[in-house]
């Protein structure tokens, strides 16, 4: 049945569509590493959208963000195939790519540059000189003839052993091919990466002389988050992550948080933690249990197989940071769109136009509307959604839309459900933490 939402939800919701005129928006080797001290304090990355330069309304952020998600969606969906069929394969297809773009230097002296922030992966890498093929990048390529702490890695090194794919001339060489055909290849080595203002000596990369297509342009590389030993986070053997990300359409920048900072408050009622879940056929992703998801008060009546992660490595459910929005498994999300279809009341747009799979016409004297609260139960949290954080709107357009689609394989919560939430990866409790926050004041 319909579910009936207190005023709060109407207010925020009628305030948002008043206040936008054209949108409305929804309330080495593994050798042992002598750190320096401030790393045992952790350190703070800023983080913007690869879009936030760029004159768009959320509407349209989110627009180009589906169509980023959705190549990104095929390449870990052939990711999981490929590793479940036990096929050899001779360029892995990795997930690469992303949406948020952090800062940070390498090299000594230090050159700055910004990287794409990716949960889903596993290698740093940047372009290097010299460059056979490089893409534009907006920022000048690395030269490691001009740094003092660059130093080649060889090829019996644990993190060149770690790779996918590699060769080996003089030292280990790396091949990373993705699915939308972008590929980076070059050199691993070690350098110094600094971090605001904490420098971290021997951090393993990939030092690129060869990268093909325009999968990564909004940056100068990639920064790997993942679970596997290629990524920062296990190269810094740090136990804890978490980031923070504004709202799509936010100014403010959003936060990525390394060490003891990244520690999510103890005491606060409100935080939801759940497991995190391993799939050894893809130890890099992010994996929780997702048991059911309610609509406006309503459980639905999902399969209990539906999200679990199958023996073959197929299935389940991985939070990343680098898909827009939440794909949820066929099937699952059918009944959504069902129950959400019943309950808003509204005529169902099936032009196409938007690039989101459920839509429909907001009436042109629209001044306020109620939506049906969307809750998913993970294993030990059930996590409620703002408004803003699953349901987007375009008065020019005429529509109001769900920020949520259908996968043929493994389901995905995606950015835009996380906004404004703090998120707090503690890889020692092997738990994901969420508390709702306001990310740009963080």
């Amino acid at each position: 049945m319909a579910s009936t939402f207190s005023l709060s939800w109407v207010v925020l919701l009628s305030l948002l569509i008043l206040s936008l005129s054209v949108y409305p928006a929804f309330s080495t080797s593994r050798r042992a590493l002598s750190y320096p001290a401030q790393l045992k304090n952790g350190f703070r990355i800023t983080l913007k959208h690869v879009d936030s330069d760029k004159n768009l309304t959320k509407f349209q952020r989110i627009q180009h963000g589906i169509k980023r998600a959705n190549h990104r969606l095929e390449r870990l969906n052939a990711m999981v195939l490929a590793a479940s069929s036990n096929a050899e394969i001779n360029s892995p297809v990795l997930s690469g790519n992303g949406e948020f773009l952090m800062n940070l230097a390498i090299g000594t002296p230090p050159e700055t540059y910004s990287a794409i922030m990716d949960t889903g992966s596993d290698l740093i890498w940047t372009q290097c000189k010299p460059c056979t093929q490089c893409f534009d990048q907006p920022s000048p390529i690395f030269d490691p003839k001009k740094s003092s702490s660059f130093s080649k890695l060889s090829c019996s090194s644990q993190l060149c052993k770690a790779l996918p794919q590699s060769s080996c001339s003089d030292s280990c060489e790396y091949l990373y091919t993705y699915g939308d055909y972008s590929s980076t290849q070059g050199t691993m080595a070690t350098e110094t990466f600094t971090f605001g203002k904490v420098s971290i000596p021997n951090v393993g990369f990939g030092c690129g002389e060869d990268n093909e297509g325009d999968g990564f342009t909004q940056g100068s590389g990639l920064v790997g988050l993942g679970r596997g030993p290629l990524s920062l986070v296990s190269q810094l053997k740090e136990a804890k992550f978490s980031y923070c990300l504004t709202s799509i359409d936010d100014t403010k920048t959003s936060t990525l948080l390394m060490g003891s900072l990244a520690s999510v408050n103890g005491t606060s009622a409100a935080i939801r933690t759940t497991p995190l879940i391993q799939n050894p056929l893809q130890p890099s992703f992010y994996y929780l249990s997702l048991e059911g998801i309610s609509v406006g008060g309503t459980r639905l009546p999902i399969k209990e197989s539906t999200f679990q992660l199958q023996d073959d490595g197929t299935g389940g459910l991985i939070i990343d940071s680098g898909t827009t929005i939440t794909y949820l498994e066929e099937s699952a999300f059918d009944l959504v769109k069902k129950e959400f279809t019943s309950q808003m009341g509204l005529p169902v747009d099936n032009s196409g136009a938007t690039g989101l799979e459920l839509c429909y016409n907001l009436p042109s004297d629209t001044s306020e509307l109620e939506v049906p609260k969307l809750v998913l139960h993970f294993t030990g949290a059930d996590l409620e959604l703002p408004g803003e954080n699953y349901m987007i709107a375009d008065s020019s357009m005429g529509v109001i839309c769900l920020a949520m689609g259908s996968s043929g394989g493994m389901s995905i919560f995606g950015n835009v459900q996380q906004q404004n939430m703090f998120v707090s990866h503690d890889l020692e409790k092997e738990t994901l933490s969420f508390l709702p926050t306001n990310c740009g004041q963080l």
